[in-house]
């Protein structure tokens, strides 16, 4: 079966930049996946070559089978992004954007009902009256949602969708997401809110410096890292031993947590250290390494926390 995004060779450079470096990636029809990566790694260049908006200098993309640049009107029919910034016609209101932007996908009245159903499933139903320009921050990116998806592309690009939004809004675009994903569409999402992308999907790419780190299943990734955290709350005053200082990852909350590699070191081995440097513990806790910690280990940038 085609692939949903097939990219192979992919290279862009900004003068002595290299933003890409050979991209290799293809992501099968019905995935959720996630391209993740520190700022500057080159996320937003590829889905900018991918969206048509940057032309790159080697290599070939295609969506839904479709070349980019020799199929490039069927290429952006099958797509559609969701993108970072705030970009909106201020002389329109809500509805009537969404249609005349259905209508430069060839989109007439017959796709009026989807766009009341998509206003009523992100809560803009109450403002399709609305002029863009009098909408919050919020309201405006939900818009940019129901934007991306006026034509029902099977392929979404959804980049940094909840940067910046409430619970609310994100709690709604990911239950609606989901559901399209569950109906066959394919969803690639860039995010700094590593929990979503760890909860939602089912492969990850990392990409660093223009290259890709990894790709795996995030079951994979999360198992392929063989280490486990152990924090400690130490007495009043109570000082680590010398021996134990390599292992120290952070502090969280006035703990100490370390960072303990399954094959090298032990629970056992680390209380035993305490015990015998007089050391008292007030409270301990463990836990498995999650995607930010896999994110962490690979590029040593860690992402941002969600509120």
């Amino acid at each position: 079966m085609t692939a949903a995004l097939s990219i192979a060779g992919v290279r862009k450079s900004y003068g002595r930049v290299q933003a890409l470096r050979g991209i290799e990636l293809s992501i099968a029809r019905g995935e959720f996946f996630g391209l993740l990566g520190p700022n500057g790694a080159g996320k937003s260049t590829l889905i900018n070559i991918i969206a048509g908006l940057v032309r790159m200098d080697a290599g070939h993309i295609a969506v839904m089978g479709h070349d980019i640049v020799r199929e490039f009107r069927a290429a952006r029919r099958s797509l559609g992004v969701v993108p970072q910034e705030l970009v909106f016609d201020p002389f329109f209101n809500v509805r009537d954007m969404l249609r005349i932007q259905a209508g430069y996908y060839g989109c007439g009245r017959e796709s009026w009902p989807w766009i009341d159903e998509m206003l009523e499933r992100l809560d803009l139903a109450s403002k399709a009256g609305t002029s863009m320009r009098a909408l919050s921050g919020g309201m405006k990116r939900r818009v940019l949602i129901a934007q991306a998806l006026v034509h029902k592309p099977p392929v979404v690009i959804l980049d940094e969708p909840t940067a910046g939004v409430d619970v609310e809004l994100r709690r709604t675009l990911w239950q609606f997401m989901t559901e399209l994903h569950a109906g066959g569409t394919t969803v690639v999402l860039t995010t700094h809110y590593l929990e979503e992308a760890q909860e939602l999907c089912g492969r990850i790419a990392i990409l660093d410096h223009g290259a890709l780190q990894v790709v795996e299943t995030t079951r994979d990734l999360l198992a392929r890292h063989p280490f486990r955290f152990l924090r400690l709350k130490l007495a009043d005053g109570a000082v680590l031993p010398e021996a134990l200082q390599p292992l120290v990852a952070g502090e969280v909350n006035g703990a100490i947590e370390l960072k303990l590699e399954t094959a090298k070191h032990s629970i056992a081995g680390v209380f035993a250290t305490l015990r015998n440097a007089g050391i008292a513990i007030e409270d301990v806790h463990t836990r498995e390494p999650d995607l930010e910690d896999i994110f962490v280990d690979l590029t040593g940038k860690r992402a941002r926390v969600a509120a």
